[in-house]
């Protein structure tokens, strides 16, 4: 017996239980979760041989089918113990301090740290006074003692800017896990679930339900956990979420009696004794695969097939299988995730090898100058007691050298993109745009198409009555009830509350003023607001008819299309209401209620009469067409034979026919006509009949009239992608999608087919991104294989949730249409960062390597390019990573992939105002002192005091910057750089914040920042300098960038063509290729682990075991540890979910999913 009961989460370590026969209980969590993969006949065989009978599995659990559990505290305490909890457990966050130590691991800080520790160290030691003359001229000349002893100021400062440095990156962190998780509890939603405990039926919350509960299932709910039937009238479960067949599926003691969590059960009731919760249930099991909950995996899974029996998939050990796998993954399209990550690592990567070698070059060119100066001009001997003098500035030259490493490394980058991407996920939020990872931000800028559902996210998902045929007359609006006979009236509206199913309400708004909610079927809302409309209260004869009192039911199923419920009435006889399509019930009517309220005869004619007049009119304007009728049986006939439902569903009376329509959302053509203008094209894929989805279409502005744009249902498409093997064929799918706008009657598979076709399509010259929307779990594949899936939050369920990047929490398309501003607004955020920061880089590096070359100490100190570094780094991040997007931006067509992050305009800038700044920095420091006439500070000794002359370079180089700031927030050429400058409230107060401590600094920093007081006039020169870079801005941009010939691009991702052989190769078992971690490899350089540190960070957090995006940790994981292996079986039937199991020995990052072909593949580790 194993039970391990010190672990926090019950429900993680039961799944890891292999055998706990609890003494107390007649069954193990093993034979349940066994007992659960079976179906049907299997089943059943099962429970009859291991408990008898379902009575027999009851008693086991210790549970009454009629009484339910007792509810004792103690009891349900034991069941979680035993048989764990229903919920999936958190992952825990890290700590501060661990945020911390992460933030110190940054190479150029230790290395920065080291130095500074040397310097600290000698700057303490003092050799004999006598002695220092003897070591050479720059040692010497230091008059002031003090001067001396404040050596140790410089390496202590360096100290402190690096602690500033971490913790400003620890806390960043911390705060964005911090918001991550509280925005992750409050999508879970608390959901209520009927279970009968102490024989009391009560509501209790989905989590508190234990194996062993009773709970009662109605027609609408979504299961919460597995079981098997007890007792059932006409249920039927639709399976497709965990078996993608849109069939439903009957179930019955006798048959199938086996129920899963995630499952809908779309007709009929019962009651169901739990079996399985939390990780152990089906949806659990799936989510284990999904996120690796560490927990047990099951050998092998099985997965249904159409006819329903069970089939079980598998290891591919032969040969054959593994050589057919080994060609299908080589010709799998993969899905490219950070390209802008991956562009910007490849480029900070240059600029990163590039400010190496400068610096190496810098620190040879001193101490070779140092040493030749030294010991062959002066000719000195090395004494002893110079060592240390000697070490002091070799420490000296290597800061300079690191220095100009820091400055020439553009470690702001990533942060540029990670601030950008979390001010614009926090800034989405309002937007009603959850995004669960980063990535999908930047890549909805490029998105090029988006494959929209009708149903919620077009249209409102408030069915409403909005037209009548109603006593012989066609009312386009809704009647008053004056209008109407009282009978007809009478009998409509006793027909509504009766035969609609008593679940389905109208509750109050939410809100004041809102609009009533609707609870249960929508079609059922829209006839009980046609009740409301009519100024009648369906609730007061709901009150007086319980639902018990109902003599007989025919619930609504596909067959039938229709639902009937028969009263017994005081005198004996019986009434019967119906209501159904309007085609199929018309057929059994042969009378109809007239004006004056009698019924007449209705023949053929005319109800051939009535569909071309009354319902075909409706279906063209998108309505759905319902039909109300009814039937007495009078009491000297006796009592019919209800079963025979031919005899029984005829010779109705028609009391009305009403229109329903799902209004468009208001806000939907305008944002689809933005979308168009964006050149993003809106196609719909839904499941509704042709006609509606053509006239919703037509609606939203989906379909222009006069366009030859292509509108198929899923058959059709089927048929038309299919060669004669009935293989889908990329050619064919070629031919079709640019011009297809509308998919109607289509099931899961065709949108995910339409999905992949369109991406891995190379028809068109950019590979086409494709965003998506889904809600049902069955969307799951295809939001999988999107560039950008958007679930929905309201309608949405669990494991489209799961699938998906983004959550609408409004499920309103027009959200989408700012997802994609935001997303076209990181990346030009980050391309202004880049036009600043690489001017700062490269004027900065110039000036350290040319000034130490020449002057043999660099003009701009350690400390003083540390202050700049933060300026360009952090605050510039910062400042222009918050920029909030305009309307402007959705004028363009998207970018595309493959465009560089710096093109020739922002090339011409960057050149240009580097010249400028260069210009100025070298006339000040080699002119500067006749200029202002003050003493040079040039070949000042080691521990000289800071001077005038090179505060007054640091000062203007800085004052250049904060005005170049404001150039930089133009990338396309535009003239008017100040446009817009105050929406921006933090560029406004970084600018202003840094021109404040930059005055604190020159004026009272003194010998930590080797600066010295300036005068007024001396700071209006420098401020007049900086200034000028706004004017020589206006210049730059007369100059049209089409004559510079010779500007090239740069910051070009590497292609997927360009990537070599090799490296494909171990990109092989990935499912996605991740341009930032390939970079970060092939760079192999240091100091960028820390950068991905911070995109971990974000997709780490989550409220499921495995992080909300699983495959960013485990998309890590994989890299840090090339010899895990991540299998991936291609199973080639396009409906399944195929779970396949590999025997390897590698940790949860095997259970990646990957989205392949047609289906969703599981692999797990066993």
């Amino acid at each position: 017996m194993k039970i391990i009961t010190t672990h926090p989460f019950p429900a993680f370590f039961n799944s890891m239980v292999e055998a706990n026969h609890d003494g107390e209980f007649g069954c193990t969590l093993k034979e349940l979760r066994s007992l659960m993969e079976l179906r049907g006949a299997e089943a059943l065989s099962k429970i009859g041989e291991s408990y008898g009978d379902i009575q027999g599995l009851c008693n086991r659990l210790k549970s009454s089918p009629v009484d339910g559990l007792s509810g004792q505290p103690t009891d349900i305490e034991k069941r979680k113990t035993v048989f764990g909890q229903n919920f999936i457990p958190p992952k825990k966050p890290k700590t501060f301090l661990q945020l911390v130590w992460e933030a110190l691991q940054d190479v150029t800080l230790i290395i920065l740290e080291v130095a500074a520790i040397v310097s600290l160290g000698l700057s303490f030691y003092k050799p004999p006074d006598a002695k220092r003359e003897n070591c050479g001229r720059a040692a010497g000349g230091v008059e002031d003692e003090n001067e001396a002893e404040a050596g140790w100021i410089e390496g202590a400062a360096i100290l402190l800017s690096v602690i500033c440095v971490v913790l400003v990156t620890a806390f960043n962190d911390w705060s964005k896990e911090k918001q991550f998780r509280g925005l992750q509890s409050r999508i879970e939603q608390e959901q209520k679930f009927t279970v009968v405990r102490g024989g009391q039926v009560i509501q209790i919350p989905v989590a508190e339900i234990v194996v062993g509960d009773i709970a009662q299932i109605k027609y609408g709910d979504l299961l919460p956990a597995d079981g098997v039937l007890i007792q059932g009238n006409d249920l039927k479960i639709d399976e497709s979420s965990l078996t993608g067949e849109s069939d439903h599926v009957k179930k019955t003691q006798e048959k199938d009696p086996m129920l899963l969590s995630g499952t809908h059960v779309m007709e009929g009731s019962g009651k169901m004794v739990v079996t399985a919760v939390g990780v152990n249930s089906q949806t659990g099991i799936i989510f284990t695969l999904l996120g690796g909950v560490k927990g047990k995996r099951r050998k092998h899974a099985k997965i249904l097939t159409q006819d329903g029996a069970a089939m079980e998939m598998q290891p591919l050990n032969s040969d054959e299988g593994a050589d057919a796998e080994e060609k299908k993954k080589a010709n799998l399209p993969k899905k490219e995730k950070s390209v802008l990550q991956g562009k910007l690592t490849k480029l900070a990567v240059q600029i990163g090898k590039a400010g190496l070698v400068m610096s190496a070059i810098t620190v040879i060119i001193l101490v070779v100058l140092f040493v030749v100066d030294t010991f062959w001009i002066q000719n000195l001997p090395w004494d002893k007691d110079c060592t240390p003098i000697y070490i002091q500035f070799f420490v000296k030259f290597f800061i300079i050298g690191v220095t100009v490493l820091v400055v020439a490394v553009p470690e702001g980058l990533p942060l540029a993109v990670t601030i950008s991407l979390a001010y614009s996920v926090k800034k989405m939020m309002k937007d009603n745009n959850l995004v669960r990872h980063l990535d999908a931000c930047e890549t909805m800028g490029n998105a090029t198409a988006i494959c929209s559902d009708k149903t919620g996210t077009l249209t409102m998902n408030r069915m409403t009555v909005v037209q009548a045929y109603l006593a012989e007359k066609h009312y386009k609006k809704v009647p008053e009830p004056e209008s109407i006979p009282p009978s007809i009236l009478d009998i409509l509206i006793l027909g509504i509350a009766v035969n609609c199913a008593y679940t389905t309400k109208i509750m109050p708004p939410e809100k004041e003023g809102g609009l009533p909610r609707q609870v249960g079927n929508k079609t059922e809302c829209a006839l009980l607001g046609f009740s409301s409309d009519l100024k009648r209260d369906y609730q007061a004869i709901r009150n007086e008819i319980p639902e018990e009192k109902l003599y007989k039911v025919y619930t609504f199923n596909s067959v039938r299309k229709s639902m009937s419920t028969v009263l017994k009435m005081a005198d004996g006889s019986y009434r019967m209401f119906s209501k159904g399509a309007s085609e199929i019930l018309l057929k059994k009517c042969y009378k109809i209620l007239t004006a004056n309220g009698e019924s007449k005869v209705f023949r053929p004619r005319d109800r051939d009469d009535m569909v071309k007049k009354v319902i075909e009119p409706m279906a063209s304007e998108g309505l759905r067409t319902i039909c109300l009728a009814y039937r007495d049986f009078p009491a000297s006939e006796g009592e019919p034979d209800w079963d025979n439902e031919n005899d029984i569903l005829t010779g109705l009376t028609c009391i009305c026919v009403v229109g329903i329509e799902d209004p468009v959302r208001p806000e939907v053509p305008d944002a689809i006509r933005k979308c168009q203008r964006a050149g993003i094209t809106v196609r719909m894929v839904t499941g509704d009949n042709i006609n509606t989805a053509r006239a919703i279409a037509t609606k939203c502005g989906i379909l222009q009239p006069g366009d030859d744009f292509l509108c198929l249902e899923g058959k059709e498409f089927n048929r038309r992608i299919r060669n004669e093997k009935g293989e889908i064929e990329q050619e064919r799918i070629d031919k079709i999608w640019p011009k297809l706008r509308v998919l109607a009657r289509s099931s899961p598979t065709d949108k995910h087919t339409l999905v992949k076709g369109i991406i891995d399509s190379t028809v068109a010259e950019q590979r086409q991104v494709v965003a998506v929307t889904g809600d049902g779990t069955n969307d799951g594949p295809a939001l999988k294989k999107a560039d950008v899936g958007f679930a929905m939050g309201i309608a949405g369920t669990d494991v489209a949730k799961e699938a998906s990047d983004i959550i609408l929490t409004d499920d309103n398309f027009s959200s989408i249409v700012k997802a994609v501003m935001w997303g076209r607004n990181v990346y030009d955020s980050i391309s202004k960062f880049l036009q600043f920061q690489l001017t700062v880089n490269v004027v900065a590096v110039i000036v350290a390597f040319t000034g130490a070359c020449i002057t043999q100490d660099s003009p701009l100190k350690a400390v003083q390019m540390l202050w700049v570094n933060l300026i360009m780094d952090t605050f510039a991040s910062l400042a222009l990573a918050t920029e909030p997007p305009t309307e402007a931006l959705l004028l363009r067509k998207p970018y595309g992939r493959n465009k560089p992050l710096i093109s020739r305009t922002m090339m011409k800038n960057i050149l240009g105002q580097g010249v400028y700044q260069l210009v100025i920095i070298f006339s000040l420091l080699f002119a500067g002192e006749k200029v202002f006439d003050i003493d040079s500070g040039r070949n000042a000794p080691l521990h000289a005091p800071p001077s005038e002359h090179y505060t007054i370079v640091f000062n203007t180089f800085v004052m250049m910057q904060l005005f170049n700031e404001i150039n930089a927030r133009k990338i396309h050429g535009e003239r008017n750089v100040f446009d817009g400058i105050f929406n921006n409230l933090i560029f406004c107060s970084i600018v202003f914040g840094t021109f404040i401590v930059q005055i604190v600094i020159v004026q009272f920093g003194g010998k930590p920042f080797s600066c010295v007081a300036l005068s007024i006039d001396q700071w209006l020169w420098c401020t007049f300098l900086g200034f000028g870079s706004l004017l020589w801005g206006q210049v730059i941009s007369s100059i049209p960038t089409s004559r510079l010939k010779f500007l090239k691009t740069a910051g070009h991702g590497t292609q997927k063509e360009e990537i070599p052989d090799e490296e494909l190769e171990e990109l092989e078992d990935m499912d996605e290729i991740d341009h930032a971690e390939r970079e970060l490899r092939r760079g192999q350089i240091l100091w960028f682990r820390g950068l991905n540190r911070i995109q971990t960070q974000m997709d780490v957090v989550s409220a499921f075991q495995s992080g909300t995006s699983f495959q960013g940790a485990l998309r890590r994981q994989a890299s840090n540890s090339s010899q895990q292996q991540h299998d991936v079986t291609n199973v080639s039937s396009p409906t399944h979910v195929a779970f396949s199991t590999t025997t390897t020995t590698a940790t949860a990052a095997n259970t990646a999913s990957a989205t392949v072909g047609c289906e969703c593949v599981f692999s797990s580790s066993a």
